[in-house]
């Protein structure tokens, strides 16, 4: 067993990758001396070369356009958008080009591409550099988009986005970036659409993904104590997300809670808690329960932010109001 970050666990995914293939190419602002904005592909250029690793303009349209085309083109290019928010200025290339193109070729013609981007509140970057977006990306047919929670998730999904012949989406959030854990000495590919059970429970299923798993296994614990066995799963996929393994635990423990960063409205925890209501109406002892931010901006003050943010305690209110 190895200890590492986050951080490092895409780095070593980012170079196992470009050893393993050399088609394997990997460009966006600032990514070659600096590393990007976390420095997340630092080193690389050192060791694969200024082709295969490479600055851009400070424009993300460009860098998504010029993906779809270099992945058309036969390549597989990572390219990173320095933060989620940022996205907006993709979305045609990633909805309308690299979404479509195995649809509107018939499928003969794929785009190999992966977008990382990091998302996520709770450092003062406000309400422009702290946005969870992913539920748009989870709406379009065609992208995959995964979310993982710890350094093993992180290499894991990331060595599937690569190897995948369609465009994924690799939400990170940046309050995970310094985060430690104990990893195998060889790290696993993780297959996109899989979830994990983390902890077993026996009276609710807590869902979630990214760095509101912790939330969720903070949660549990409180709850523990309290005598209420929860069950947390991590989805580590949105797009497709593992509703069989949901279904299974709702199936055991008969409550569901779904708990997420994103804004509540209209966020993935609504997908989640409606297909579940559908397929797994006659398992459900209680109400659905989601968890999420607040219907507003990001706030950049440290104060309103916590507020703002979901925690443990709006956690374990969630799974109470399913309990009664």
């Amino acid at each position: 067993m190895t200890e590492i970050r986050y951080l490092r666990a895409i780095n070593m995914a980012l170079a196992d990758a470009m050893a393993e293939d050399d088609t394997v190419v990997v460009f966006g602002e600032d990514v070659s001396e600096a590393g990007g904005s976390f420095g997340a592909s630092r080193g690389l250029r050192d060791r694969f070369g200024p082709d295969r690793i490479f600055d851009t303009p400070i424009s993300e349209a460009a860098i998504a356009g010029a993906a779809v085309g270099v992945a058309m083109s036969g390549l597989r290019p990572v390219i990173e958008i320095m933060f989620m928010d940022f996205i907006t200025l993709t979305m045609d290339a990633l909805v309308n080009q690299a979404a479509k193109a195995r649809f509107m070729f018939g499928g003969q013609g794929s785009v190999p591409m992966v977008l990382r981007t990091p998302h996520g509140a709770g450092l003062g970057a406000g309400p422009q550099h702290s946005q969870c977006l992913e539920a748009w990306l989870a709406h379009v047919p065609g992208l995959k988009v995964v979310c993982p929670s710890d350094p093993a998730s992180a290499y894991g999904l990331l060595r599937a986005a690569i190897r995948d012949p369609d465009p994924v989406i690799m939400v990170e959030n940046k309050a995970l970036y310094g985060m430690k854990a104990e990893v195998a000495d060889e790290l696993p590919v993780l297959p996109i659409g899989k979830a994990a059970i983390l902890r077993r429970g026996k009276e609710v299923t807590l869902v979630s993904y990214g760095a509101s798993v912790h939330i969720c296994s903070a949660a549990a614990a409180q709850l523990e104590a309290d005598g209420i066995s929860a069950e947390v799963i991590d989805l580590r996929s949105l797009q497709p997300w593992d509703e069989a393994t949901v279904l299974e635990s709702l199936s055991s423990t008969h409550r569901l809670v779904v708990v997420h960063e994103a804004v509540e409205a209209f966020g993935p925890g609504a997908e989640i808690a409606a297909r579940m209501a559908d397929v797994g109406f006659d398992e459900l002892d209680g109400p659905i329960v989601r968890v999420g931010a607040p219907f507003m901006p990001v706030p950049f003050s440290k104060a309103l932010e916590g507020r703002y943010l979901p925690d443990a305690a709006k956690v374990v209110a969630a799974v109470r109001r399913t309990l009664a």
